[in-house]
Parts: C-alpha cells; sequence; structure tokens
C-alpha cells in the first residue's frame, strides 16, 4: 500500500504585518511562490509557521487560507502543537475540517514530561480525532519522543501513519525501517536529509529551508531519492550546510524570514523588537545572500 505522505513539503512561515496580524495576501502568495517552483506538498503551523504565536483563532484563518489557496493543486499538514490534549484535538478538528492531509502532533511544549506521559498524551489525541496522525519529534523544544516509544506508538495506534523527526538524529528513522516498513519516515531536519537519503531511510521531508529555497532542496531530494546520474549530492549537500550555518546565526525561523524577505516573498517582522545586535547580523546576512544566489541556486 503507497504511503500517505511522500516527497517535499515546504514548512511554511506564518507572515504577519507590522500590527501583528496574519497577512493573508503574503501567505498566499508564498505558496503560489512554492507551486510554481514545482512544491505541491506543504507544513503549516509548525516550527517554521512559529505554533506556539498561532491562537486558535488565527489557526482556523490559516487554514482557510491555506485549503484556498492550494485548492486541489497540492497537499498540506497541519501542525496542532499545544501544551496540553484539549487544545490539540481542538485544533485537530479544525485541520479535519479544512481538508489537512495529515496532522503534525509535536509534544506538549513548555515543561518536561516522561517518555510515559509522552505516549499518554498521543493517545489522548489519537482517540479523538479522525485526521491521519504525524508523531513530531522536536527535542530542541518540546520533551523529545524516544525512537521505542515512536515505534510503539506506530505499532498500536492505527491512524498513527509515522513521524516526522526534526531532531537531527536518524536513530528513529532507521528503528522503523526495521520494524514498521510501512509507516511514514519524513525528515524534519534539513542538516540531516542527504545522510538520510544516502541510507535508504526516508520517504520524505520537511523542510524550512525549502520554504526561501525550492530548488535547492528538490534538487537534494530528487537527486538522492532516484540517484541521479551527473548530479553530485554532495556538493549540493554542502551548498545546504552553507546556507544552514548563516540560518543558525538567529533564532529559528528569524532567518528564513529574513532570506524570505531577499527574494520578495514577505516583509520580515518579528516577535518582539530586535536588538542592535541582530540588525546587524540581519545585514550581513542579506549580503552574504546577495553574494550567493547563484550558489544556493536562486531562480528568479
Amino acid at each position: 500500500m503507497a504511503k500517505l505522505v511522500t516527497g517535499v513539503y515546504a514548512a511554511v512561515l506564518t507572515p504577519r504585518d507590522a500590527a501583528g496580524k496574519i497577512d493573508a495576501g503574503q501567505l498566499r502568495g508564498w505558496i503560489e511562490f512554492l507551486l510554481g517552483k514545482g512544491v505541491k506538498g506543504f507544513a503549516i503551523n509548525g516550527a517554521t509557521g512559529e505554533f506556539p504565536l498561532v491562537t486558535e483563532a488565527e489557526f482556523s484563518e490559516l487554514m482557510e487560507i491555506v485549503a484556498g489557496t492550494i485548492a486541489g493543486r497540492g497537499s498540506f499538514l497541519a501542525g496542532v502543537g499545544a501544551a496540553g490534549s484539549s487544545a490539540a484535538i481542538r485544533l485537530g478538528k479544525i485541520a479535519y475540517e479544512a481538508g489537512a492531509q495529515a496532522l503534525l502532533l509535536p509534544m506538549p511544549y513548555f515543561f518536561p514530561y516522561s517518555q510515559g506521559d509522552l505516549t499518554a498524551f498521543c493517545r489522548e489525541v489519537t482517540e479523538n480525532v479522525e485526521t491521519p496522525i504525524l508523531l513530531y519529534n522536536l527535542p530542541q523544544f518540546t520533551s523529545g519522543l524516544q525512537p521505542e516509544a515512536s515505534l510503539a506508538l506506530i505499532e498500536q495506534c492505527s491512524n498513527i501513519i509515522g513521524i516526522k523527526d526534526s531532531s537531527g538524529s536518524l536513530d528513529t528513522i532507521s528503528l522503523l525501517s526495521k520494524r514498521a516498513p510501512d509507516a511514514c519516515r519524513i525528515i524534519g531536519n534539513d542538516g540531516a536529509l542527504t545522510p538520510a537519503l544516502k541510507g535508504k531511510v526516508a520517504d520524505g521531508v520537511v523542510s524550512g529551508v525549502s520554504c526561501v529555497l525550492p530548488e535547492l532542496i528538490t534538487a537534494i531530494f530528487s537527486s538522492g531519492l532516484e540517484e541521479t546520474r551527473g548530479v553530485d549530492l554532495d556538493a549540493l549537500n554542502g551548498r545546504l550546510r552553507m546556507f544552514i550555518q548563516q540560518l543558525d546565526r538567529m533564532p529559528t525561523p528569524w532567518g528564513l524570514k529574513v532570506f524570505g524577505e531577499a527574494r520578495g516573498l514577505a516583509q520580515a517582522t518579528f516577535p518582539f523588537a530586535l536588538s542592535d545586535e541582530r540588525r546587524q547580523q540581519m545585514q550581513e546576512m542579506l549580503a552574504w545572500f546577495a553574494e550567493n544566489r547563484a550558489a544556493m541556486m536562486v531562480q528568479e
């Protein structure tokens, strides 16, 4: 049976105007840009979309905008990150009504939780939503879900179809490849994409970088998946690593906002005022990007 989630999914930023409100026009334009670059999958309201800042009303707005813009030309995953199960379930029901292909379920944020806590949380959400679920392992910002716990949830909960692993480790993905071969193995960390493709343990990627550099990520994914003759995957990965080094100078996903503005996709706005240090970094990053557009495979 074909897996539900495969290929490249762009993790989409949540554009906001100067007043902090979601900018529907810029979001529609960004999705159209990605569709024009051949991207058919979108991940909404994940870490790249700054889900802790998104209210339930804004989530509904995002779902409406995205579903209306894609209009059958692709599919989207909906992040339902929350501090507790009730909120995650409410978001899941909204996403279901909007036509989300699957939910991205991060572990509950802020407090540290045990594997038993995380398992109970996932089970409760799973039992109360209809949309298929991808576990969303995001240990940089929430309690990490260990490989064996992930495997058990996938084996025991029919609605959990796989995992989006943003840890940067391939331990869970590799375990699923051996023990749950029908599970969707989605890489959620751009730095882990090439090793996963080389190891043949990836069905797809949810990529923040592809939000601003779809040309580079689609080239890496297609060449790694198909082992395209004459394409140097390591060289492409070297370009990606250069870009990630620049992104890592700022908090996730601020760097993507900077480069998105440089590509004319949306004004870079932030949840609070930038320090002088950040403003200087922003200018340095813009200068770097201007010099390296060709190396990053930017096509106007």
